[in-house]
């Protein structure tokens, strides 16, 4: 799977998530005061994420350090994610 791929998965998945109420960019932050998703939503895309993995036939691991560490984090904004999805998809 490319980035691009991945960032319409990505873009999707965050849209369901929030039910379509908010416009959605390639930039726009995920963790942070700036992001639209609480905790508990940011799980749903990732368990959402998951299941789309598995479908694709690929493990999608969101838990890691380097997931979970600030200044290297996938989770700093839509691109990074879908970056992350998409090299996890090539393992």
């Amino acid at each position: 799977m490319n980035v691009d791929e991945a960032k319409k998965i990505v873009i999707s998945v965050i849209t369901n998530t929030l039910e379509g109420k908010s416009k959605i960019t390639e930039d726009m932050q995920l963790i942070g005061s700036e992001t639209l998703l609480d905790s508990m939503k940011l799980v749903e895309v990732c368990v959402a994420l998951e299941d789309l993995a598995d479908e694709h036939g690929f493990e999608f691991d969101w838990t890691s350090e380097a997931a979970m560490s600030k200044s290297r984090s996938m989770f700093r904004n839509i691109t990074t994610l879908a970056e992350e999805f998409a090299k996890q998809s090539e393992v």
